[in-house]
């Protein structure tokens, strides 16, 4: 009886170690997901990181009552925050206010930090917002004057690299046009766009809102929209090159939401390649289907396809599956995260079903055919109206979910989502802290928190292993990260720079200092703050902001 009682007792060890080994081994090679609040009381409808370690989510004021009650005004009614603050350490929730309407709205990082935040619906199609972080928790949104030209719903946002902090807006529901915000002179009209009139589909909800627009190096913006692009000069108002259409029926701009980015830009061609991913997207009369109950399998293709020079052809290849409404996020190591969203049907109020739970991890400098691989499935439907950011730790915050009119926790095929999640991808698994770089600080050599364009700047950090400098997997990088406004699966002014690195010294006690170069200009990282992060054959450390000026 006693013997059988210690077999019992080291089988149940064994089985835990078993357990414990093998959730080991699927976190380091799967990611793992993590719950970090059960409810943020609003929808992440929108979501934006900012330098404070804060992150701003809103929705839309329409959205009906929230998680949080606002200070009544006299004689007035209850009143419902629709945007919050996520402080990341203190995981905790601050509701603010916000007056207009910023459903399917946009948005854009500044040089100091601020997010400006432009469109929406109804009564905020036209308003221009403000949101600056100020790490105290005491900052609100502040509403201009000013309006926009047109009404911008579904519309597109991206910083331009000019001293003013000026951003383009272009697009939106019905919309042919894009925008300069703040106008440089009293009722600056806006400037009409052919190229958006020709893609337009008005029997499918139009499948070119939600332009994606990417910052080429040579200051033009790249404009995708439906299954076509241009290369825009947006200074003089004209349209210098027109690419070929990406292969394949079906469309990848809402309500058909594929998603983008640009491949991450390196010092080694002088930045001067550009190369944009476009993945996902819906297939072709997706929204009649949707509206009739019919889903139709999603888009599974992606397009690959170099921007600058004067060859262009689109490179595709499959997703493990298909998937619309996805979020593409750049990992530090260059590596591309694809999350949330559906595998049939569109955008739109429970236009999608078959919610993609699995994420797809992509390797661009894999050869074709082995560039994807699978990672571990969440539980929790991510369809429309779902957001995701990347951390400074290297983890993926994931939030949101709604594709009702308003909150509905029950008896609809899919209920609002208020969790929230962080997915850390396999990297940031304990089994590669050996590797990682460790107490990682960034200064400016004339000053600690910025650094002027092509300027030399230090990173510090402590290592536990050798370093050995070579063109191999342990070569250690450093990378900089532009953070993004995200929504509709829009990462808008995304981008990943890899920076050169001039000296790397070993000082003691495992302690290593080097010598870093600055983006040469704001074409290639428009000003402002970025995620500085040492990445040793793969595995990145915890990011530091540093600022990049116009010296």
């Amino acid at each position: 009886m006693g013997l059988n009682h210690h077999y019992k007792v080291l089988l149940l060890a064994l089985s835990i170690l078993l357990l414990w080994h093998s959730t080991n081994a699927s976190e380091a090679t799967k990611g793992r997901w993590d719950t970090l609040l059960n409810s943020t009381g609003v929808v992440a409808m929108h979501m934006a990181l900012t330098h404070h370690n804060t992150v701003v989510m809103f929705d839309q004021t329409g959205q009906g009552p929230t998680g949080y009650r606002l200070p009544a005004r006299r004689n007035g009614p209850r009143r419902y925050a629709h945007s919050v603050e996520y402080d990341l350490l203190r995981n905790r929730i601050r509701p603010i206010e916000i007056e207009s309407d910023t459903l399917c709205s946009s948005g854009s990082i500044l040089s100091n930090g601020s997010l400006i935040q432009t469109g929406g619906f109804g009564s905020g199609s036209r308003r221009i917002r403000f949101f600056r972080s100020c790490g105290n928790g005491r900052c609100d949104w502040r509403e201009e004057r000013s309006h926009l030209s047109e009404d911008r719903w579904f519309a597109s946002n991206l910083r331009l690299p000019e001293n003013d902090d000026r951003v383009i807006v272009l697009g939106g529901d019905n919309v042919f046009s894009y925008e300069f915000v703040p106008k440089r002179v009293p009722n600056e009209r806006p400037f009409n766009l052919p190229f958006l009139h020709n893609t337009y589909e008005r029997n499918e909800g139009g499948n070119n809102l939600y332009p994606i627009i990417h910052l080429a190096s040579d200051g033009n913006l790249f404009v995708f929209a439906n299954r076509d692009s241009i290369l825009l000069d947006y200074k003089r108002d004209k349209v210098v090159k027109t690419y070929p259409r990406i292969p394949g029926r079906g469309s990848r701009s809402y309500p058909s939401s594929g998603s983008s980015v640009i491949l991450p830009l390196s010092h080694k061609n002088n930045f001067d390649e550009v190369e944009v991913m476009i993945c996902g997207g819906a297939a072709y009369g997706a929204l009649a289907a949707a509206q009739r109950g019919n889903f139709l399998a999603a888009k599974r293709t992606c397009g690959r396809m170099v921007i600058t020079g004067h060859h262009h052809r689109w490179e595709m290849e499959s997703m493990p599956g298909p998937r619309v409404m996805n979020d593409m996020i750049v990992l530090p190591n260059g590596n591309i995260l694809i999350i949330n969203g559906a595998r049939h049907g569109c955008s739109g109020s429970n236009y999608g079903s078959n919610p993609s739970l699995v994420p797809y991890l992509y390797k661009p400098k894999r050869p074709t055919g082995s560039r994807f691989t699978t990672l571990a499935s969440t539980r929790i439907a991510r369809m429309y109206h779902s957001s995701a950011v990347l951390l400074p730790d290297g983890r993926v915050l994931v939030a949101g979910s709604n594709p009702n009119h308003q909150y509905a926790f029950g008896g609809v095929p899919h209920p609002t989502e208020l969790r929230l999640q962080a997915f850390s991808p396999a990297n940031m698994a304990r089994d590669f802290d050996h590797r990682r770089a460790r107490n990682v600080t960034v200064k400016g050599r004339r000053n600690e928190e910025w650094v002027g364009y092509g300027e030399e700047f230090d990173v510090e950090f402590s290592l536990n292993e050798k370093v050995r400098r070579n063109n191999n997997d342990d070569q250690v990088v450093f990378t900089a990260y532009a953070p993004p406004f995200n929504t509709h699966g829009m990462s808008m002014n995304q981008r990943l720079l890899v920076l050169r690195c001039n000296k790397l010294v070993r000082g003691d006690g495992g302690l290593w200092r080097a010598n870093v170069v600055a983006p040469p200009s704001s074409k290639v990282a428009p000003a402002g703050y970025y995620m500085i992060t040492v990445v040793n054959g793969g595995i990145p450390s915890r990011s530091h902001w540093i600022r990049f000026i116009h010296v």
